[in-house]
Order: C-alpha cells, then structure tokens, then sequence
C-alpha cells in the first residue's frame, strides 16, 4: 500500500477528482474552452522549463486538478453555443435521435435523447423522453429519428426530504430538462445511420428474439437478457428486492465481476500462446479483443465500458508481469476514464467497483494468511470467503450511505453462486450462439433454464431471511468518511504493526467518535415544523430533537411503512410517533400555524398572523380570509384539488400574500437549530 500512495498517478487522480467535484457542484470555471487551454499549456510549459522539485510537484498537482476543472467543462453541453435551450422556442419544431432505451415506468416509455436539431439549426444535448404507454405503439430503437413539436419541462427536485433526488442524478447524466408525449404527437422518420451502440443494440434485439423461440420462463429470461445482455428493463421487482437483500444484485448488472471472470477464463484459455515467440503480447491482443466484443453483446453501457476499460488495463498490466502491477494498472484505467468522462466519478457503480477491487487486493491477502488449510477444496472456498469479505469491506460504508442496509448472509450467497458463475456465463454464451444459428436444442435450453430457476431460488431464499437483514441504518456522510480513515489505517496498522501505523489508527478512532459526538449534537438541536406533501392527504411532523411526532389521517399500517415517512426517519436519524389530528391550531415556536380542512372554520379570537394551511379543499372565501387574519403565509398541502389550487394562488398574488404549493414546491419545512 505504501508503494502505491507514492505512486504519481494515483495523486493525480485524487486532483483530477477535486477538480472534478468542485467544477460540478461550484461552476468554478466560467471563462471558456480557450482560456482553460492556455492556461494549462502555460503550466505545462513552466512544468518543463523548471528544474525545481517542490515548485514542480506543486504545478503539477495545479495542472491535474486543472484537467478535473476542464474535463467537466468540456464534457458539459451547456457551455457550447450550439446547446439546444439557446435555439428552443415555444413553436420549435425538434428533431431527436434515441441514445438509450431506459426502464419503462408505471405510464411512460422512457428514453434518453440527444437534440440534434431545432427548426434548421444543429443543436447539442439531451433530454428525458417520456411517451405514454401504448399498447398499439411500437417501442423505439438506439438511432431512431424522431420528429416532434412539443415544449421542454424542467425536471423536478425531491418533494420531499431525503427522498431520491432524480433531477440530481439526471444533471450528472447531462439531462436537465424533458419531453412528455403521447404517440400521436411524433413522427418516427428513419433512423440516423450506423452507430456502435445502435449495432449493438440490434444485435442484441436479435438475440431476445431468438430466446423467445424457446420456453424459458419469465423471470429465467430476465436473468439472462441481464447476465449476458446487460438488459435488466424486464427483470420483476421482486427478483430486484430479493437480490437486493442477499446482497447479490451485482450478478444482475454486468459489471467488474463478470468481466474480471471472463478475463481468467480467456487468460486460461489462451495461455498456451505463451509458448510461441511473442505469445504473451499476441495472447494478451486477444484477450483485450474478447473483453470488447463481449462489451458490445452486452450494450456498452456505462457500467459495461468501465468494467472492460478497468480489465483492458488490467490485462496489458499483467503481461508484463512486475510487482504491483494490478493496484497501477487500475489507478491508471481510473484516470484514464475520469479525463474521457468526468461524470463517472458520481456514478455509484463507478464507485462500488473500484472500491471492492481495492478491498480485495489489500484485504484479502491478510484475511487468507489467518488460515490456510490444507485440502485444496477447502482451501478454494477460504479463498472464495476472503475475497467476498474482503470485497464487502471495501464497500460496506459506501454501500450503508446509499442503500442504508447491509445483508449479512451476502457471504453465503456469494459462496454458493460465484464459484458457479464462470459456467453459467460460458453455458449462456453457448446457449445464446446456438439460439442465433436456430441449433439450440430444446433439452438445453431447459437445464439451463433450471439452473437459472435454481440460482433465483436460491437467492429467494436467502432474502427472506429477515432477522439476518439489517434495514433502515442511518449512515450519513460524515460517518462514510470516517468510517473509510478507521479501514485504511486499520489495515496499514495490520500490514505493519509500528508505533506510528497504531498512533494513526487511534486517531482514525477519535474521529469516528467525534463525527458521532458532533451528530449527535446537531440532532438534538434541531426543530423542524414539516408540512409533507402526500397527494390526496394531510400529513404534518414536528421534530424536536431525535423525536418526531406525525400528525396524519390515514391508515396507521399505511403511515407507518411508507416510503414518505421512511426516507425521513432514516436520513435523519429519528424516532417517530403517530397520530391523528386533534387539534386546528399548532404552536411552533412563536409561530402560530392555523389548520383550515374541508369545513372551511378559521375565525378564531386572539389569532393574529398565522401561517395558514389549507386542506382537503375548504368552501372559503380566500379575500376575506386574507383580509381577517392576515397571514403571514398561506400554505396548500396535496390534499386540495389543483382547481382551488390555481385560484387561491390568483387571489393570493393579487393581495399580496405568500403562498407556498406542496405539489408544485415541495414539502414546506420551517426549521429552528437551537445552538
């Protein structure tokens, strides 16, 4: 590890990603492609020129945080003159072309597009498509052309807090705005021409139909089309969920695994090459061939590039056969995808698998040594084990911020499905070139749809296991961050048991304590008075503290267990309580928040500037309500109809009144920090 934390490389790519981070989220360069250019030339120039060593290592870590800086700007379509919104008009006539066929959700088909035209003028950028689910329509394909007259929506942040935010995660794809649209509003007028992807994408259309001719089940041709295919649009969410909780859906997205095993089976394969002159470098040739071929059957998409990327290194790496060649060889394929695309260092795939091929290759080696048994079965399996360990500690804090649960039973899942997952990726390859060719008997096409059924089974299993799932754990950032400084010195303080490698890792210690400590405080200080926004209901919490109490007029099961409440509780870390409404009025702070439901009753005595909230559409006259209490501010929560919605919004510009719409704002939050 020491070797590696002086290697160049892997500073830069700590700069690079600086420079990344802070372009994204602070807009730090503003001044055009030109300018950013000289400059690095400039740095360049002085890089060489110079002879000193502090002042070089110190331009030269200016210059790769520079290239993170510019990398963003460059790659980000909005800094062009040619972006799309420069040119959109409300009458704009619009021609799309499909980039990527996304999951369908519950009413729309749903693509990523590039605008490569608005009326005459070539345009960049993409957008969301959405178009209403059709069962006449046909759904589109990669480079399909699409002609449409139709007006670009913004897309919209979280309604509520701590709930996913789509707009975030789309801006990090380059998407900020998107299109609704029935099929009757578009024209479909060819298709753009030969792309890869658009290949790709019809070869594997090509191979979906001819898995069709056979009788696999539902749910054993997902699994399939996600295996080999890199399609999981019609995997079901219950196999989702249960892979989730076995802590095994890495097998259903083709990625670093299924690469990284192709990789040995090919290495094997070719390996007699070796004994020819020059063997090593025709093998290593083929074997970077095969991991791009089977990229393209897979789709190349992001998550496929990155796997094949980070393998590609990785394999030219090890023919030449020297110390430390698998950490280099991936800090260099890392780099090299962070300067082409910047946006990957957000990608949680990006992350999770970088993190868990880091974990293996330091932790493993020193959980293996632990015990080594004798019999080379057993001696397999510890393998397996450790690797599986040491993979789950490479991404056990990343994974508790994103998915807030940790599987403990992912060791046994992993040890009965991976040492079986070489042969079903072979057996899948056989099975799909047979099924091209119409030679696939149906025999075969049967056991290894029984072995796929088998797996599921498995896994099913294995997620239904409650009292091994651990849910809901509040993991913040902070706590992210210094539960990774507790791992690395850890395992510096293991690799060399010195007085300073323990020195650093009682102080990793302290600050995992102080991040707690400091957490803790900032919760109980906190009060927050949040009106939810919940269509067709009226949900209001008070937090004080760790404490939140509900007030709700649902079911208490339904309350309980929605992801409203839920994504609240775990990102904030708090005890909730429930219960119905008893009261009109609420006192929150100074503050005096005035109920308003369907009954339509607010004069009340000795009430003078409240915050009023209207429900469940209340018969009143909003002018004379204004001119009674003289709000301070007039709040609609998603139980109104958007027809009083729109009204009382009128009236309330019109006077002159604050007015604040859930539906369209989100939720309405009110929050005191008492330091």
């Amino acid at each position: 590890m020491k070797r590696l934390l002086n290697y160049l490389p892997f500073h830069f790519v700590v700069l690079l990603s600086l420079g990344i981070y802070s372009q994204f989220y602070d807009q730090f360069w503003k001044v055009g492609f030109l300018k950013i250019v000289i400059l690095i030339a400039i740095l360049l120039m002085f890089l060489v020129i110079l002879n000193h060593k502090k002042i070089s290592t110190i331009l030269s870590f200016l210059l790769f945080y520079l290239i993170g800086v510019s990398a963003v700007y460059f790659n980000n379509d909005v800094n062009y003159k040619d972006y799309y919104q420069n040119y959109a008009e409300k009458n704009s006539i619009i021609v799309l072309r499909v980039d990527k066929v996304l999951k369908s959700g519950l009413f729309n088909d749903k693509y990523e597009v590039e605008v490569i035209q608005i009326d005459s003028i070539k345009t960049r950028g993409k957008v969301l498509l959405n178009i209403q689910e059709d069962s006449l329509g046909e759904l589109l394909d990669v480079d399909d052309l699409l002609y449409v007259k139709s007006v670009f929506q913004k897309v919209s942040p979280p309604i509520n807090p701590h709930q996913f935010n789509y707009k975030d995660y789309l801006a990090k794809q380059g998407i900020h705005q998107q299109l609704f649209l029935e099929n009757k509003e578009f024209k479909r007028i060819g298709s753009h021409g030969f792309s890869i992807q658009g290949l790709s994408a019809k070869f594997r259309n090509h191979v979906r139909e001819s898995l069709n001719n056979y009788q696999f089940e539902s749910d054993e041709l997902a699994v399939i089309n996600a295996l080999l295919l890199g399609e999981r649009k019609e995997i079901s969410k219950q196999l989702i969920i249960d892979y989730s909780r076995a802590g095994t859906i890495h097998i259903l997205a083709v990625s670093g695994l299924h690469v990284g095993i192709i990789l040995l089976i090919l290495t094997w394969f070719f390996k007699p090459l070796e004994r020819l002159k020059r063997g090593k470098q025709f093998k290593t040739l083929l074997v970077v061939l095969f991991l791009w071929m089977f990229a393209f059957v897979a789709g190349l998409s992001a998550s496929v590039v990155r796997a094949v990327t980070m393998f590609t290194f990785l394999a030219i790496g090890l023919s030449f056969q020297r110390k430390n060649v698998v950490e280099f060889s991936l800090i260099s394929s890392m780099f090299f995808l962070l300067v082409l695309k910047p946006m990957f260092l957000f990608d949680v795939g990006f992350q999770l698998s970088y993190l868990a091929v880091f974990g293996i290759i330091w932790v493993q080696p020193k959980l293996y040594k632990i015990y080594q048994p004798k019999p080379k079965i057993v001696d397999k399996l510890w393998q397996l084990l450790t690797v599986s360990f040491a993979a789950q500690a490479g991404i056990l804090p990343l994974s508790l911020y994103y998915f807030h649960q940790f599987p403990s039973l992912f060791w046994l899942s992993n040890l009965i499905i991976i040492p079986f997952l070489g042969g079903i990726l072979i057996g899948g390859i056989v099975i799909i070139s047979l099924a091209l060719f119409g030679f696939l008997p149906q025999p075969l096409a049967t056991i290894y749809g029984f072995v796929i059924t088998e797996m599921n089974n498995f896994v099913s299993w294995v997620s239904h296991q409650e009292q091994f799932l651990l849910k809901d754990i509040s993991f913040s950032f902070l706590v992210m961050i210094a539960s990774y400084l507790f791992i690395i010195f850890l395992i510096r303080f293991l690799i060399d048991k010195s007085p300073k490698k323990m020195i650093y890792f009682l102080i990793s210690i302290l600050i995992v304590q102080t991040v707690f400590v400091f957490e803790r405080h900032q919760k109980k200080v906190k009060s927050e008075f949040i009106i939810f926004q919940k269509s067709r209901s009226s949900v209001i919490g008070i937090r004080a503290g760790e404490k939140l109490l509900v007030y709700h007029n649902l079911d208490s099961l339904e309350i309980e267990k929605s992801n409203l409440m839920a994504s609240y509780r775990i990102g904030q870390n708090v005890q909730q309580h429930f219960k119905a409404y008893n009261s009109s009025i609420f006192q929150f702070e100074k503050q005096h928040i005035l109920l308003v439901d369907s009954l339509g009753v607010y004069q009340l005595n000795n009430l003078k500037n409240p915050s009023v909230v209207l429900q469940y559409s209340p018969k009143i006259n909003m002018e004379r309500l204004i001119k009674t209490m003289q709000p301070k501010l007039i709040i609609a929560d998603g139980s109104n109809y958007k027809s009083d919605v729109n009204r009382w919004e009128i009236i309330c510009n019109k006077q002159k009144t604050p007015f604040y719409y859930t539906g369209k704002n989100g939720a309405y939050v009110l929050r005191i920090n008492r330091d």
